[in-house]
């Protein structure tokens, strides 16, 4: 009947290390040739290609260069905006990608009294709908009242969203919607949650590259998905391995950490692979300074490593009289907003690391001072929802 791609959760740009950077969007190539290979009949994409609404004009360059070899091999494709994707002023550049003609954004939808309704975008014999996700949990409300305009005929039927359902969020203590919450259709294409999860027919195809270390760790590279209503099969995984990973735990003592790891290191073979180096332990009058790691890169790069990331978070320093966990790994805002929130409760610190994100984007190319400053007190106030 139909054979698509479902990928999500790409993350463009996301990376702040230019080569993890790269590896990010040369799996992002390779789900394109893939797709572009297999012959899909459409591709999927539930949200968060960017990291950003604004991102760099060089992920741009980049990433429009891929959409045009989809168009050129007649491959439509249907997009939502993600969490990262969303903007309060609804301007995002998966809107200029829409007008460029590389892809249709699917999440079409009116609000008529208490309801959200969504309208269907038609592609043969294919009807798709979709809702945006939105930052801080905010699209779950809108979900549990949504709506499908429904059309005439017979119709595979795609629900396109961005968020998280409860049957998939595990522990996580975040707002989740129902199923039962959302209407029926054929396939619910999901994205946001960066997990491989299948229930039913809500599929979470996980991201097309990790984007943090622990997810290097347990995920180790890209995937999405190819769906083919004709097999039997029907799910097929496509894993996207661009680089081998080279996990090393290492428990650190008292003294002698550079050296033990170097010996370590000099035990594996780390040629053109990503080395995930974790120091974890509980060690006496010890600071992470101790520790040589631009020796230990050095190192690895000798040895031909593509790249080392290091992660310190599991490794802590105790004295007679205090205890103090040090913190210094590769996600040091997320690791200090842990802290804060520990020592700090309150329902606001929900809302840090997307104000943190908003405060931090760039000034666009030609944009004014005065219009700068407005989208950034724009996306504050809808973060904090004023």
């Amino acid at each position: 009947m139909v054979k698509f791609a479902h990928m999500a959760d790409v993350h463009l740009g996301s990376w702040r290390q230019q080569e993890m950077q790269d590896l990010n969007f040369e799996s992002f190539k390779l789900a394109v040739k893939t797709c572009i290979d297999e012959k899909v009949d459409f591709i999927l994409i539930a949200g968060d290609l960017f990291d950003s609404p604004y991102p760099p004009i060089e992920i741009l360059k980049q990433t429009f260069a891929e959409f045009r070899k989809i168009k050129e091999s007649g491959i439509p494709c249907f997009i939502i905006g993600g969490s990262h994707d969303y903007s309060v002023a609804g301007k995002t550049f998966l809107e200029v990608l829409e007008k460029t003609g590389f892809c249709k954004n699917v999440a079409n939808f009116v609000e008529e009294n208490d309801k959200i309704i969504l309208k269907p975008t038609v592609h043969e014999n294919i009807v798709f709908y979709g809702y945006p996700g939105k930052k801080t949990g905010l699209d779950v409300k809108d979900l549990r009242r949504i709506k499908l305009e429904e059309i005439q005929g017979s119709f595979f039927r795609i629900l396109m969203l961005h968020t998280t359902i409860d049957k998939a969020k595990g522990d996580l203590p975040i707002e989740a919607v129902s199923e039962n919450d959302l209407p029926l259709v054929d396939y619910y294409a999901l994205g946001h949650l960066h997990i491989d999860f299948q229930y039913k027919n809500f599929v979470y195809p996980g991201p097309v590259f990790p984007n943090n270390f622990a997810e290097l760790e347990e995920l180790k590279h890209g995937r999405f998905y190819i769906v083919n209503t004709n097999d039997s099969q029907k799910m097929k995984r496509i894993e996207l391995k661009i680089k081998e990973i080279e996990p090393i735990i290492f428990t650190a003592e008292n003294s002698g950490n550079t050296e033990k790891i170097i010996t370590e290191l000099g035990k594996r073979n780390l040629n053109d692979k990503v080395v995930l180096l974790r120091v974890k332990g509980e060690v006496e009058n010890f600071k992470v300074s101790d520790i040589d790691f631009k020796k230990i890169q050095d190192f690895s790069k000798e040895r031909n490593a593509y790249f080392m990331l290091k992660n310190t978070h599991n490794l802590k320093t105790k004295s007679p009289d205090i205890d103090v966990e040090v913190e210094e790994s590769e996600d040091i805002e997320g690791e200090t907003i842990k802290v804060f929130s520990k020592q700090n409760n309150s329902g606001l610190n929900l809302m840090i690391p997307e104000l943190m994100k908003s405060l931090s984007i760039e000034k666009q190319i030609g944009e004014t001072s005065e219009t700068f400053s407005r989208r950034i007190l724009d996306e504050s106030k809808k973060i904090l929802k004023f």
